[in-house]
């Protein structure tokens, strides 16, 4: 049987992992320090990481997008992901083809072919040429104009096509959305392109930065690579990582800087939906009960609650209603009634951080 440290233990090293027990500072930092975010909700991928840095507003994100520090693409799982810019392109480059080669049914279905997708990209490349961006609809409609079908999926699986070839992604924030832009002029590269193995470790180590003690199984489900890919990126990691018991790993630090690591999870946290602390792993036991995870995620749909979480473990789930004067609050406990003084002040500061006023905290019975 393989010696694995407590849930505790495991529990109190991801809440500073993740910064969550004493922040990060800044928003590209905090993009840098997970190595990614998963973004398909904009605004929940905000609030991931307005959790994290203190005092920061959803403005900041924008910045941080504006100023080309962080790109949001569908880098991993064929899913929508805040990345630090410098690092969209290398992973691409070994999650692409993957991803890819898995939608071939898919694009076959929808009569998606090597023809239609260049003939694509040659009117996306045109019509964004020059630093234009244009709006998912506005992209579509040029599509159709041209004689494209975009009925059904076809116009967002041609936009997902083009961003996993690396030749779009999202650029300027406009509203709750961002419009489309051509990544090599929005971010050009600056640095040369790594190899495979290079950027495979690379990406394993900062996931481990940033979501560790974790295994080698949940860096395969999180980046959406092979096992076999993992294990090679643990190995060359080297002495960049070290065991946290029998099956979990964490980066090292060295000695001098190195502060004594908490062996107990505290504080409480009202965090976004499909925020990082709960879903990126493939076992999420350590931190929430596993009878509670239907909740969390209902029907399996892939759809992540905002959830509570009270001395590192996923305690119940919050739900917000908008009203004229504030935004009120209401928790639902897994095990019973919360207490909404405890979440209060956690709230407050997720209201803060979009411009809101906090009202009335309940719970349910």
């Amino acid at each position: 049987m393989p010696n694995l440290a407590s849930d505790a233990r495991v529990r109190a090293a991801r809440l500073d992992s993740h910064g969550l027990a004493s922040g990060l500072p800044s928003i590209a930092a905090a993009v840098r320090h997970l190595g990614a975010v998963q973004a398909q909700d904009f605004a929940a991928s905000k609030w991931v990481l307005g959790a994290r840095v203190r005092g920061s507003v959803a403005a900041d994100v924008d910045a941080a997008i504006e100023r080309r520090e962080v790109l949001r693409s569908w880098p991993m799982r064929g899913t929508l992901h805040l990345v630090p810019a410098e690092s969209l392109r290398d992973i691409l480059a070994i999650t692409g083809p993957r991803i890819l080669q898995k939608a071939t049914t898919t694009h076959r279905e929808l009569g998606l072919d090597a023809e239609v997708y260049s003939a694509a990209r040659g009117i996306a490349e045109r019509e964004l040429a020059g630093g234009r961006s244009l709006s998912r609809d506005e992209l579509q409609s040029a599509w159709q104009t041209a004689g494209i079908s975009t009925a059904g999926q076809r116009g967002y699986h041609l936009i997902w096509w083009l961003a996993h070839d690396g030749v779009l992604c999202c650029g300027p924030v406009e509203g709750r959305a961002q419009r489309f832009v051509l990544l090599d002029e929005w971010s050009p590269r600056v640095a040369p392109a790594r190899a495979r193995e290079e950027t495979l470790t690379a990406l394993f180590v900062s996931y481990l930065t940033g979501h560790g003690p974790a295994t080698i199984q949940d860096f395969a489900w999180w980046s959406g690579l092979t096992l076999t890919d993992a294990r090679a990126a643990l190995a060359d990691a080297g002495d960049r990582v070290v065991a946290f018991d029998d099956e979990r790993f964490i980066v090292s630090v060295p000695s001098s800087s190195e502060s004594p690591r908490a062996s107990r999870a505290t504080g409480r946290h009202a965090l976004a939906a499909f925020d990082e602390y709960y879903l990126g792993y493939r076992d999420r036991g350590p931190v929430c009960d596993p009878a509670h995870a239907p909740r969390v995620v209902p029907g399996g749909n892939g759809v992540f609650q905002p959830t509570l979480v009270q001395n590192g473990r996923v305690v119940g789930l919050w739900r917000k209603a908008e009203r004229a004067r504030a935004t009120s609050v209401t928790l639902d406990g897994f095990d019973g009634p919360l207490d909404p003084a405890a979440f209060t002040p956690r709230l407050r500061e997720w209201a803060r951080f979009w411009g809101r006023e906090l009202g009335e905290v309940s719970a349910l019975d």
